[in-house]
């Protein structure tokens, strides 16, 4: 039985490199995986996903999927990178790919953004998929990083701003929440102000 499954974890945890893994897995298995990311996400060209530690491959954008190649089962499984920049409707498709189709979906993205707010596609994701598993990483303290702060260029951290800005290493870092909460961002980013 097919599953939509949303694989969440601040940045830095390897969320990129394990879908890229997991296509990769597929592949071994002589199996098709679609590599997806929405349209959003330009950072590394339109149809690449790479990881910061160097993994890449290519993808479509969500709002080409081929839905008739997906009827068809042309694919065993679809990946779907930077999920929390999915849209209501874009999720509500993907319930229909796993239900419909019968074809497993496993989402990777952020839970929350740099304000601690729901994204609108993880959001969804965390209402409607069957199996939610955290990618964790830890926080310069070595506590859970479950926040993702946006650095300010000063040497902390900042909660205004759009929600959207893209960015990796040099925008954003993962917290736990008492260092999110004081605006922390650990002695590695205080030294380079």
């Amino acid at each position: 039985m097919a599953k939509l499954y949303f694989r969440y974890g601040a940045m830095g945890s390897s969320k990129t490199a394990n879908a890229l893994m997991v296509k990769y897995n597929y592949g071994e298995r002589g199996q098709n995986a679609l590599l997806v990311k929405p349209g959003i996400d330009m950072r590394d060209g339109m149809h690449v996903i790479k990881s910061r530690c160097g993994l890449s491959d290519e993808c479509v954008l969500f709002a080409n999927m081929d839905i008739e190649k997906i009827k068809a089962h042309e694919y065993d499984c679809i990946i779907v990178d930077e999920a929390q920049f999915l849209t209501k409707q874009e999720v509500e498709l993907l319930t229909v790919i796993v239900d419909e189709y019968e074809i497993p979906v496993i989402c990777y993205g952020l839970r929350a953004d740099f304000q601690g707010n729901f994204f609108e596609g993880s959001h969804y994701l965390m209402a409607w998929a069957d199996t939610i598993e955290e990618v964790k990483t830890i926080c310069w303290c070595g506590r859970k990083a479950i926040f993702n702060a946006r650095l300010d260029g000063k040497g902390g951290i900042t909660k205004v701003g759009e929600q959207v800005v893209l960015g990796a290493n040099d925008k954003y870092i993962g917290l736990c929440r008492k260092h999110w909460r004081i605006g922390d961002p650990g002695p590695l980013y205080r030294k380079a102000t």
